[in-house]
């Protein structure tokens, strides 16, 4: 094994992850790929996998028990229609869970409902219908509290938003109509 090789197998073994993506189910992966590339840009170590509040209770209770323990600072969990996954895991760990609602039926509003309609003690963060990309943000902003690296990464990347609107705006004015006002 080369020396880049060995380098880059010992730093995935020590690598833990801060965030956890929780999908109720695989199908619910194309819209979370959005937080496993933002959290990858930012180079914030996750996680990703599928579990069902309804399906595989047992698994969620374990996981989400052990989640603190495991290191995890932050949970996305996603998940539609019957959207109990970010409420039941948020009741079993005192760490911030950010739910996902997915749209799946109904445009996406009994997920947000079921998400954002918790009771008193069991917050859970709620993004918008297929918010995946700002769940990921919001993970790296309550990260980033402590972490001085990170927090410069998190305000590089909304300055950098704001310089896409401007090149927006650029190229927009560079399309000509007849009856366009300037």
């Amino acid at each position: 094994m080369n020396f880049l090789r060995l380098f880059l197998h010992q730093k995935m073994n020590i690598m833990k992850p801060l965030v956890s993506i929780i999908m109720g189910s695989t199908s619910d992966y194309p819209v979370m790929e959005k937080t496993a590339k933002f959290l990858d840009e930012m180079e914030i170590p996750f996680e990703i996998n599928a579990l069902s509040a309804h399906r595989t209770p047992e698994k969620v209770e374990a996981f989400a028990k052990s989640a603190a323990d495991n290191g995890i600072k932050v949970i996305i969990a996603a998940a539609g229609m019957a959207a109990h996954l970010p409420g039941v895991i948020s009741a079993m760990t005192p760490l911030p869970v950010i739910g996902v609602p997915i749209k799946a039926s109904l445009d996406g509003l009994d997920a947000l409902l079921a998400i954002v309609q918790m009771p008193p003690g069991i917050p859970v963060a709620t993004v918008g219908i297929n918010g995946s990309l700002n769940a990921g943000i919001l993970a790296a902003q309550i990260i980033s509290a402590g972490d001085e690296a990170l927090f410069a990464k998190t305000i590089a990347y909304k300055e950098n938003l704001k310089t896409k609107i401007v090149k927006a705006n650029e190229e927009l004015a560079q399309h000509e109509f007849k009856y366009r006002v300037v």
